[in-house]
């Protein structure tokens, strides 16, 4: 009940609705929503916590349904050709982000688990590890400033 909250988004209807909702939950006051590109509305600034869910799908990735190609804007769903360079700004800025053992958890594609470790083993998390989904899945990855 202490935690405040910093969310950040591109784009300025997600920033609305994101300060709609957290209004809505009567959490306006505990919850700041800032537009801008990652961490550029949070320069100079460090936290014990970051949690994304960037952008993760392959440019040419056929498994996307038509229905969410049709209502999602493409920069909320794609990230290049391997659908990682998203994932490679959110992990390699989040150490100057972060408070000596804060940590990044990140959601990403259920076939990319090894990859995202990889970027954060380069950046020099530690405690790396990869969670499933409900449905056995590798969707999520945390790893820890060193301390």
């Amino acid at each position: 009940p202490l935690a405040g909250l910093v969310a950040t988004a591109l784009a300025e209807a997600a920033v609305d609705t994101a300060r709609r909702n957290a209004a809505r939950l009567g959490l306006g006051e505990r919850v700041e929503v800032r537009p801008g590109h990652w961490y550029e509305p949070v320069a100079g600034q460090r936290f014990d916590l970051i949690v994304g869910n960037p952008p993760y799908i392959a440019a040419g990735d056929s498994r996307v349904e038509p229905g969410v190609r049709r209502y999602e804007p493409p920069q909320a769903l794609f990230a290049g050709v391997d659908g990682l360079d998203a994932l490679r700004e959110v992990v390699g800025g989040a150490p100057r982000h972060l408070v000596p053992g804060g940590w990044l958890a990140v959601e990403h594609g259920d076939t990319q688990a090894a990859d995202v470790r990889a970027l954060f083993e380069a950046a020099g998390f530690e405690a790396v590890r990869t969670h499933a989904d409900p449905a056995g899945r590798d969707r999520c990855t945390e790893g820890r400033r060193p301390v």
